[in-house]
């Protein structure tokens, strides 16, 4: 009787193992589905009910983290990755650098939120270019909350812009670089964009003024290239180029957006305003009765510029939420912050310094094409509250 109580007890635990080794998803999430085990770690178990029972807490909670995942294969299955190819595909987890110490970009050194925030402070202080406070003046007036920032109403007798010294400001060659730039785009998404040699000149003209004769996208290139992203300045304007103004589809299989084009220019997709978050496109609609300024729910605690504001307003019967921008910067500044951003922290939260005080700028990445060997466009960047 002992013997066999011992052989049915030792029975039972064998089986209490294997049923838990199979009904457990530690080690398994993203995998492929497989028929040996007796439910699934995948994305489709949730669609067919036969997820495991740790499934959400062992994998949906962990999904986006490298935590203990270092160096592992690659999968198609899993959300983000933590090898060493993630950071050229940028398709790594939020906390891959943080965690794995992994190469940023071309195969440099790891950028750290710290050198992040010192080149930032660097580009603050050689945007010479910026407006000054004798060449422009705003209006915030009525500042809403949060849960404010939906009512569609117009709480703001007057215009954002009180008096932009147009004389001296566009006739900066960044400046009229952008401008020549900004009027090159439909709106609307679903609409193919087809750009005429001139165009096409018009795009290149403003990122060589920005990024190549100016301190601050000189500046820009130096940190990259000792990080190693970028072996020459011919391959960061190429890169830049092909992230901010490569054309891929929003709506309907068409060529109809681009990172430049949502994030300067401003689109129009399911009958509300997506993107817009530069203030000079911004400038330049209000002052043509195009756009009606309503509210602010955020304003940045610069006292000079460049500033932050966090937007309400109507573009042509269009409603746009929140349109955050920085006000008052130079095209290369803003182009240089989003630029860095997304390259430094592509699809996550980018943690700047200007003038001592932090700015966050969320990017995310465009996934559903790519350029390149593999890298994905720049889908949008924009100042998060401050």
């Amino acid at each position: 009787m002992k013997v066999a109580a011992v052989l049915v007890l030792c029975v039972t635990l064998l089986c209490q193992a294997n049923s838990n080794s199979l009904d457990s998803c530690q080690g398994r999430c993203g995998y492929g589905t497989d028929s040996g085990y007796s439910c699934q770690c995948n994305p489709s178990c949730e669609r067919y009910g036969d997820c495991c029972s740790d499934y959400y807490a062992q994998c949906k909670d962990s999904a986006l983290s490298c935590n203990g995942r270092c160096n592992e294969n690659y999968n198609s299955q899993n959300e983000c990755h933590c090898n060493s190819k993630c950071p050229q595909y940028n398709n790594c987890c939020s906390d891959y650098t943080d965690l794995c110490d992994s190469t940023s970009g071309g195969g440099g050194g790891t950028i750290t939120d710290a050198e992040i925030k010192s080149v930032s402070e660097a580009l603050y202080a050689l945007d010479s270019n910026k407006a000054s406070a004798s060449q422009l003046s705003i209006n915030p007036q009525t500042l809403v909350s949060d849960s404010q920032t939906s009512l569609k109403k117009d709480l703001s007798s007057k215009p954002l812009f009180s008096y932009l010294d147009e004389g001296s400001l566009f006739s900066k060659p960044t400046y009229a670089a952008l401008l020549a730039v900004l009027d090159n785009y439909h709106r609307m998404t679903g609409t193919t964009e087809d750009f005429s040699s001139q165009q096409l000149t018009e795009q290149e003209t403003f990122i060589k003024e920005t990024m190549s004769k100016t301190e601050v996208g000189r500046e820009l290139f130096t940190f990259l290239y000792t990080k190693g992203v970028y072996a020459s300045e011919e391959e960061f304007l190429q890169d830049l180029k092909m992230m901010w103004f490569g054309l891929y589809s929003r709506y309907n299989g068409k060529l109809d957006s681009s990172g430049f084009e949502h994030i300067f220019a401003g689109e129009i997709k399911g009958g509300k305003v997506s993107g817009f978050h530069n203030w000079i496109q911004f400038y330049l609609l209000e002052k043509r009765g195009q756009l009606n300024y309503y509210s602010h729910s955020f304003n940045g605690p610069w006292t000079s510029y460049p500033d932050i504001l966090g937007m309400q307003f109507m573009w042509e019967g269009y409603f746009k939420q929140v349109g955050s921008a920085v006000i008052g910067c130079s095209p290369e500044f803003d182009f240089a912050i989003y630029s860095l951003c997304y390259i430094a922290r592509p699809g996550k939260q980018c943690r700047l310094s200007l003038g001592g005080k932090e700015l966050i700028i969320q990017t995310y990445t465009w996934n559903n094409s790519s350029y390149g060997n593999g890298k994905k466009y720049i889908a949008s960047a924009f100042p998060a509250t401050p």
